[in-house]
C-alpha cells in the first residue's frame, strides 16, 4: 500500500456505529440529553471541544464547534481553547474551572482528578451543577472514543441553525 492510499484510508469510516447497535446509539444520545440538562450551554460546548480536542476526536471538534459558533461563541475563544491554561483571561473563572476538570477527568492515565482542581469546581458550581458537568465530561469522552475507533470523519455536519 503505497504512502497515499494509507493516508486515504486512514481518512475513511470504519463504521456507522448507529447502524451496527442502534438501540447503543439511542441510548447515547439520550444519556447525553440528559446529561446536558441544567449545564450552560456556552460553558457545555467549551468542554466538550477541548475535551475533544484533548482525544483527538475531530468529527466531535467540527461538530461542537460548529454548534458553539452558531450559538454565538467567539472565534476567537474557540481559537483559544487549545491553550487556554495561557488563555485565562478569555474565560471566566467558571469556565477556566470547568476545563481544568473536563482535561482531568480525560486525562486519568496522567493520575486521578486533583483535589485542588475538584475543589474549585466544587466551590464554584453546585452539587447537581457538578454532577451535570462530571456527567457531561464523561459523555463527551464516551463520543470521542467512538469517533475516534470508527473513524467519523469531519466536515460535513451542519448545525441545526443552518439545518
Amino acid at each position: 500500500m503505497s504512502t497515499a492510499e494509507r493516508e486515504q484510508a486512514a481518512h475513511c469510516p470504519r463504521m456507522v456505529l448507529a447502524e451496527r447497535v442502534p438501540e447503543v446509539y439511542r441510548a447515547l444520545v439520550r444519556l447525553d440529553a440528559a446529561a446536558q440538562q441544567g449545564v450552560d450551554e456556552t460553558l457545555r460546548y467549551l468542554v466538550k471541544v477541548r475535551v475533544s480536542q484533548v482525544n483527538g476526536c475531530a468529527f466531535c471538534v467540527d461538530m461542537h464547534s460548529k454548534d458553539a459558533l452558531a450559538n454565538g461563541e467567539s472565534v476567537e475563544r474557540l481559537m483559544q481553547l487549545t491553550v487556554w491554561e495561557e488563555s485565562r483571561h478569555f474565560y471566566t473563572e467558571r469556565e477556566v474551572a470547568a476545563l481544568a476538570l473536563a482535561e482531568a477527568m480525560t486525562r486519568l492515565t496522567e493520575g486521578p482528578v486533583s483535589d485542588e482542581v475538584y475543589g474549585t469546581a466544587a466551590k464554584l458550581f453546585g452539587e447537581t451543577e457538578l454532577a451535570r458537568l462530571i456527567s457531561v465530561i464523561t459523555v463527551i469522552n464516551a463520543w470521542n472514543r467512538i469517533g475516534v475507533t470508527t473513524r467519523m470523519v469531519a466536515g460535513t455536519y451542519q448545525p441545526e441553525a443552518a439545518r
